[in-house]
């Protein structure tokens, strides 16, 4: 069982950072595309562009507090438990 922990040492730190790169990426590029394409629907040729960019690096940074938060607050508890 020890041994088994020891190989996937790495998981946790895969883990957090597909969850900060997944918070880093998907708002954002939505964001941009979703902007372009309005911009383009409503001839407002750049500000809900740049409106929604700054909404999705806004939500992009409130997701990563979050996952930061969540990952400090499991790392206490863990040398609690130690």
């Amino acid at each position: 069982m020890e041994e088994n922990k020891n190989k996937r040492y790495w998981q946790p730190a895969v883990f957090l950072f597909t969850q900060v790169s997944t918070w880093i990426a998907f708002p954002i590029v939505l964001a941009l595309i979703f902007g372009k394409m309005l911009d383009k629907h409503y001839g407002t040729k750049p500000v809900i562009f740049l409106v929604l960019a700054l909404f999705g690096f806004l939500f992009s940074c409130f997701g990563i507090v979050r996952v930061i938060r969540k990952y400090v607050k499991e790392l206490k508890d863990l040398n609690k438990e130690k």
